[in-house]
């Protein structure tokens, strides 16, 4: 079961991500970002009543290590998003998308680092591949450049974006893990609780910008009505996956994203990457599938 909602989750993600570059046109980063949240949450809320309402089970008690789960990937959720689309301003779809998919490696190193665990040899492999095939696209195959200074600047921001969303994936568990209830109980409970921790937070600092506007993205209402939706669906699913399973096995499998990211940013985005590129990409999805794999 949770093969096919994370499966079905990375599509409505793609699709979300997709449509949130659309936004380059209208909205900045960190307006673009916000639509995801604020548009989706009163759509979480009437969801949520309804099946707390209408299910057999009640809403789940929370308590404070579910709110601090929340907030903390709340907010790692927040900064890995606008960093994505900052990455997406600064290369393109396709290659802001296969920066971010280092999440990966950022949770085996976490896993080391954090929790003592212990690396074999197939993991220390893959982690190599990853860093050389990503290394490969921010050069563009030319490594001389890194010591040159001529890294592509869209890499730290896709590697940012990758940390914020393992981050994210990890608080996400943990809350669903610190309250009772079904998975589609706790997932849902989860899920909007943290849209709205998510609004309220960069909400205050969209407010609080000289540059973003609250009132530009409302302007932009007919395109993020979209986005919110595609995001609610793809949340939905992510949270109830996370739910059932453990969230570097689910984040793992919506690895396939990549694949994906090169046939939409071709067919709806009309970009276009050398051999080089395609290639660099294979060794970075070869070297996470030999880290889940170790």
């Amino acid at each position: 079961m949770w093969i096919l909602i994370t499966l079905a989750a990375t599509v409505f993600q793609i699709a979300r991500t997709s449509e949130q570059h659309r936004l380059k046109a209208l909205l900045d980063p960190m307006e673009a970002g916000y639509v995801r949240f604020a548009f989706a949450l009163p759509m979480a809320l009437a969801g949520a009543a309804a099946w707390f309402t209408l299910g057999p089970n009640p809403v789940p008690t929370t308590n404070p290590t579910f709110w601090v789960a929340v907030t903390g990937g709340g907010i790692t959720q927040i900064l890995a998003t606008v960093a994505l689309l900052v990455s997406f301003r600064q290369r393109d779809f396709a290659i802001g998308t296969v920066y971010a998919k280092t999440e990966v490696v950022f949770v085996a190193l976490a896993s080391v680092v954090l929790l003592g665990e212990g690396v074999t040899v197939l993991a220390a492999l893959g982690t190599l591949l990853c860093l050389g095939g990503v290394a490969a696209l921010a050069t563009d195959g030319q490594p001389r450049r890194i010591i040159e200074g001529g890294v592509d600047p869209a890499l730290w921001f896709g590697m940012a974006a990758g940390l914020g969303f393992a981050l994210a994936a990890v608080g996400m568990r943990a809350a669903t893990t610190a309250i009772d209830g079904s998975a589609v109980d706790r997932s849902i409970a989860t899920l909007t609780a943290m849209l709205t921790v998510q609004t309220l937070v960069q909400g205050i600092a969209i407010r609080r910008s000289s540059t973003s506007s609250i009132r530009r993205i409302l302007r932009a209402w007919r395109n993020a009505t979209g986005v919110a939706f595609l995001s609610l669906a793809g949340s939905t699913a992510w949270t109830w996956a996370i739910a059932l399973e453990n969230a570097t096995r689910v984040r793992t499998l919506g690895q396939i994203e990549v694949i994906a990211a090169f046939v939409v940013g071709i067919i709806v985005h009309n970009e276009r990457h050398g051999w080089s590129s395609y290639a660099a990409a294979a060794v970075t999805l070869a070297g996470i599938g030999l880290v889940v794999l170790g």
